[in-house]
């Protein structure tokens, strides 16, 4: 089984959130429960996760893999995989949670971001994305005796989650349409696919090495774009990962 489809497995326990529905909740430094939220946590973490993590602490995507990092391969796909690695204290601590609170806030994970709410996304026959939301109401967590009240779509647009959404949906596409194939990613492909969804400040030098724009039809405003904004970098290395693995179908296209 796939990680996501884990997630949607654990999730589809939980109660759903009806489209419109309300609930409570507001966490906030005072609050009694502040930070138990951050520890002993299995989060994995998605290509979008880990550039905007490194981007806030203004490292390399090796050193952040190197230090925070826990890789593993999801399921029977073999498709490379990413873990948020917790600290080796009796808490199992996230590492980035301070007294203060999350020293990553701005760029924390998605799965962060979303909480209390989690958000079970999949590709229906027609290729649109269908998604459920379920509130994660953990014993411990007062921010639900709060009076704030929001349903599913503005605590979205209040935690500034369309990117993710945008990145972690193109993500999701790419994982589905490769396991809808049964076959599992050759080992040979393994790194490859690592570097360019995971290590795209890597990625970009990989671009030039084996000169892809010459081999893929890209008009030159994206070309500059991939190799300056490290998002359109992303956004490129997933249509090519796509047409690698698949062919064609995808968003890229082979120069012929």
């Amino acid at each position: 089984m796939h990680h996501d489809d884990e997630t949607r497995d654990f999730l589809s326990k939980l109660p759903e959130l009806k489209k419109g529905e309300k609930y409570r909740f507001k966490c906030y430094p005072g609050i009694s429960c502040f930070n138990e939220c951050c520890s002993d946590l299995n989060m994995v973490l998605t290509p979008y996760d880990l550039l905007r993590m490194r981007k806030n602490l203004g490292l390399s995507s090796t050193e952040v893999i190197k230090s925070f990092v826990d890789t593993f391969t999801a399921g029977e796909s073999n498709f490379p995989a990413l873990r948020l690695r917790m600290t080796d204290t009796p808490k199992k601590s996230c590492p980035f949670v301070r007294d203060s609170g999350c020293s990553i806030y701005p760029d924390r994970p998605g799965a962060c971001r979303m909480y209390p709410l989690g958000r079970a996304a999949k590709i229906d026959k027609d290729g649109n994305v269908e998604e459920q939301f379920f509130v994660l109401h953990e014993d411990h967590c007062k921010g639900f005796d709060e009076a704030a009240e929001w349903n599913s779509l503005n605590w979205m647009e209040d935690q500034g989650f369309d990117d993710y959404i945008r990145f972690n949906d193109k993500y999701m596409h790419l994982i589905s349409r490769w396991n809808e194939t049964g076959r599992k990613l050759p080992e040979k492909l393994m790194g490859i696919v690592a570097l360019a969804l995971f290590q795209v400040d890597d990625f970009q030098q990989f671009i030039k090495d084996m000169r892809l724009f010459e081999r893929v039809e890209v008009s030159e405003e994206r070309q500059k774009a991939i190799m300056e904004d490290e998002e359109e970098t992303l956004a490129f290395a997933l249509d090519w990962v796509e047409l690698l693995l698949l062919g064609q179908g995808g968003a890229l296209k082979p120069r012929m």
